[in-house]
């Protein structure tokens, strides 16, 4: 299975009760389809008495359980605890978009989104040219005129 389809098949279970082991997420995951695999990562720390970080990701041999999964367990409670259950998202690659330690018009496709026409180019240079550049002002030597308005007829 590619990756893309393991996380269209995998669905985020937030809100886990610290008593929740992966095997109590897979038998409340287990009526909706076959689960593939469960996950629930533990703490980064070394000193943490936590058993886990309170969410975890539920994969399915099926992407179509997942929508069933969400269905029925979004809000339902699991020792005591609400969850909340999504479509799991892909994790976001470091090297992509804010943050990340590339320059962002460095990026694989960045510039193909971002690419102005030489068109559009040329009239921003235009619109920021300085007072030299433009055209006189249509105002200039009416100065003699002794009277304002239309002419009479």
């Amino acid at each position: 299975m590619t990756d893309k389809a393991r996380w269209q098949a995998t669905v985020y279970v937030g809100g886990l009760s610290h008593m929740a082991t992966a095997a109590d997420v897979h038998a409340a995951f287990l009526p909706f389809g076959e689960v593939a695999d469960v996950t629930v990562p533990k703490p980064e720390g070394p000193n943490s008495t936590e058993p886990h970080r309170g969410f975890g990701y539920v994969e399915f041999e099926d992407p179509e359980d997942t929508k069933a999964a969400i269905d029925n367990m979004d809000g339902s409670e699991l020792f005591g605890k609400v969850l909340k259950v999504n479509a799991a998202k892909p994790p976001k690659n470091v090297n992509e978009g804010l943050g990340s330690k590339t320059a962002l018009w460095e990026q694989e496709g960045w510039l193909a989104e971002n690419a102005v026409s030489e068109e559009d180019r040329l009239a921003a240079e235009r619109a920021k040219s300085g007072p030299e550049d433009r055209p006189d002002d249509p105002m200039q030597g009416l100065e003699g005129l002794d009277v304002a308005g239309p002419k009479p007829a």
